[in-house]
């Protein structure tokens, strides 16, 4: 599939996010709130500031992309509501010394939850990947979000192991101020 190019299906289409578009910016900040409104996603709203400047910003940075997920109905503003979104972040494998792409936030709105709507979102991802010449797809997840992690696994994603008497890698973080 030309990755630039939506997937339809039945009454979902699957396209990659324009930051330029007005409605594409919106869902985009829609949806990340409401994902960052859930417990899996700390259970706080975005700022306001980060609300008015994250497109702006994401449209700054080359290695930034977004996928989006769109349900069709006809009563809404432009026939369409937006219902899913992936932001993802190109990286450098040294090992491997080509690109990396890291699926930073997966959101679908509960509602729409177990129709296999990330993982069509995924494949546009992987699709993104592949033209930009990624070795890997990485991503994290909290070991509580089961859903998340059966579905990803029937994607491929598994735990990252180099050698296995060196165990699992885990995410760690140090926020600045």
């Amino acid at each position: 599939m030309n990755p630039s190019a939506s997937e339809a299906s039945g009454s979902i289409t699957i396209c990659r996010a324009d930051y330029g578009n007005a409605h594409d910016a919106a869902a985009l900040v829609s949806l990340l709130d409401s994902y960052a409104r859930e417990p899996a996603g700390g259970g706080v709203p975005l700022r306001d500031d980060v609300k008015q400047g994250l497109v702006e910003a994401l449209g700054q940075r080359p290695q930034a992309f977004s996928v989006l997920a769109w349900a069709t109905r006809p009563e809404a503003a432009g026939g369409r509501v937006p219902v899913g979104l992936v932001n993802c972040f190109e990286g450098f494998s040294t090992f491997a010394c080509q690109p990396l792409v890291n699926v930073h936030d997966v959101v679908v709105l509960p509602a729409w939850r177990g129709q296999r709507i990330a993982q069509r979102m995924l494949h546009l991802v992987e699709a993104i990947a592949r033209e930009r010449g990624a070795c890997t797809l990485t991503m994290e997840v909290l070991s509580g979000n089961e859903s998340a992690l059966r579905a990803y696994a029937r994607e491929g994603f598994a735990a990252y192991t180099l050698d296995p008497e060196m165990g699992q890698a885990q995410f760690l973080q140090k926020m600045l101020d």
